[in-house]
This record gives C-alpha cells, structure tokens and sequence, in this order.
C-alpha cells in the first residue's frame, strides 16, 4: 500500500503564496500521474491540477490556471504545488493523489477511489 504525507498548508491572507508538498512513502512505486484536488465546505472534490510522471505533462482547472504550478520530483516521488495570488475562494482541504501506470489510457484528470490519496491539508486564505 500507498502511503501519501501532504505538507505546507496554512492560513494566509489573500494575495500570499504557499507551497504544498506530497511525497510517496514508497520510493519505487510505479506512477503514472499525481495530481492535486481540493474540497471546500459544502461542495464536492474539485480537480486543481496533475502532472503526467513520464512526460511531465500538465493540467489545470481554469480557475487556477496562470496562479498555481505543479511540478515533481521524480527522484523522490514527490509532487509540488506552487500556489500564488491566493485569494479567499481558494479555501478548502487539498488532496493529493497518485494513480498507477493501466492498461488502458487514463487522462490527466481522472483518478478513482481505487488510487492513493492523502489525508489532505488544510488551506484557509483569508481577504
């Protein structure tokens, strides 16, 4: 199994930057893609961003695009994200995912229930 550690979420006020950190606990594990979704207070699970692992290919939800960046780290089955001009509608808890390499062609944008996820990370701007 899978173990995913989120850091370096936090309070912040609008227009501040913060970087969210998610590691693998396994060094070795096959990945495919990661990526970040977020959940705020009366809605559902929101894609943010992902980063294809071989290739490096990236997607964006249109809300974020331009302000956030995810990057990786593939020696250290890491994933970055970079979120600048953070304003108060940013408030949620992020997640982290991360999705093995199928048999089929998966996007971007598509992880399950059945991938790994973090326990998620608390990020609350304030205007």
């Amino acid at each position: 199994q899978v173990q995913l550690v989120e850091s370096g979420g936090g309070l912040v006020q609008a227009g501040d930057s913060l970087r969210l950190s998610c590691t693998a606990s396994r060094r070795t594990v096959s990945i495919d893609r990661m990526g970040w979704f977020r959940q705020a207070p009366g809605n559902g699970r929101e894609f943010v961003a992902a980063i294809r692992w071989s290739v490096g290919t990236t997607a964006y939800a249109d809300s974020v695009k331009g302000r956030f960046t995810i990057s990786r780290d593939i020696a250290k089955n890491t994933v970055y994200l970079q979120m600048n001009s953070l304003k108060p509608e940013d408030t949620a808890v992020y997640y982290c995912a991360t999705a093995s390499p199928s048999y089929g062609y998966k996007a971007l944008t598509s992880f399950s229930a059945s991938d790994y996820w973090g326990q998620g990370t608390q990020v609350t701007v304030s205007s």
